[in-house]
């Protein structure tokens, strides 16, 4: 913990606007209204149960149908049968129901809702949503911005179910508390005079989760780097670190890469 705070009060200490694009959290904000983007995720992760590494691949639609409503739509990928299929497929939504505007600083906060559908075999005991378990999650997001700075804060439950085709191990807990924390500065450029400046985002990201039948949980951290292109291309790269598990967990460590473009009043 004291670790923790000494990143927080490093970012927090530099004080012209921080991007609120987060790596592997969502913040309070939506996609822009009318706006469609396009999104690949991918990941490479060490698989201690097969001295191997994992590779998943997540394309992502998501539509900004108005300034606080948005959906998303995922499928995803891996080669944990050796070869890379088709995993599951999940469904995602936010409402942005508060919102405190200033010249250069803003409060929001949403909440949200996710569905995943998954048939691959369940060899993990955390849950996992966006790639390993069947099941819904609900939660409430609130985000901060303040010149440079982003911080994001979130809390959910999540529920999971049997896979298609494969059974819910009966000595697993099905229901989690998710809890998130990230924290984002805007590093380049120090002075804007144009939108098409490529804009250079430093952030950490803490992801942890409590199994709320037996109460074991985990805690891992993400520093990443973000470039923002044109205001339209985006490319995240982050590295996923796990700082604490009371759980069994063979995939947890490893590396992040994301692509996106969005088109922007695509519809009205």
């Amino acid at each position: 913990m004291k670790h923790i705070l000494i990143v927080f009060c490093m970012f927090t200490s530099f004080g012209i606007y921080a991007q609120e694009l987060f790596v592997v959290t969502e913040p309070a904000s939506n996609a822009p209204a009318g706006s469609l983007s396009v999104r690949v995720g991918q990941s490479l992760m060490k698989n201690e149960l097969t001295d191997s590494n994992m590779y998943s691949l997540s394309p992502e639609v998501t539509w900004g149908i108005s300034k606080n409503f948005m959906v998303r739509a995922s499928a995803y990928l891996d080669n944990s049968v050796n070869s890379l299929d088709i995993a599951g497929a999940g469904a995602y939504v936010k409402y942005r129901f508060f919102s405190v505007d200033d010249l250069q600083s803003h409060f929001r906060m949403a909440a949200f809702g996710r569905y995943s559908w998954n048939k691959t075999p369940i060899k993990q005991e955390p849950i996992d949503l966006m790639g390993r378990n069947s099941g819904f999650e609900a939660g409430l997001v609130a985000t901060q911005l303040l010149k440079k700075v982003a911080i994001s804060s979130s809390v959910s439950y999540g529920q999971a179910w049997d896979n298609d085709g494969n059974d819910f191990p009966e000595f697993q807990g099905k229901s989690a508390l998710n809890y998130t924390f990230s924290v984002g500065r805007l590093m380049h450029p120090k002075r804007y005079v144009s939108y098409k400046q490529t804009n250079i985002n430093a952030m950490i990201e803490l992801l942890g989760q409590t199994i709320t039948e037996n109460g074991r949980s985990y805690m891992d951290i993400v520093p990443s780097i973000q470039f923002i292109i044109n205001s339209q291309a985006r490319i995240d790269l982050a590295y996923r670190k796990q700082l604490y598990a009371s759980m069994h967990r063979p995939v947890a460590d490893g590396v992040f890469l994301k692509l996106e473009y969005t088109f922007f009043n695509v519809t009205k």
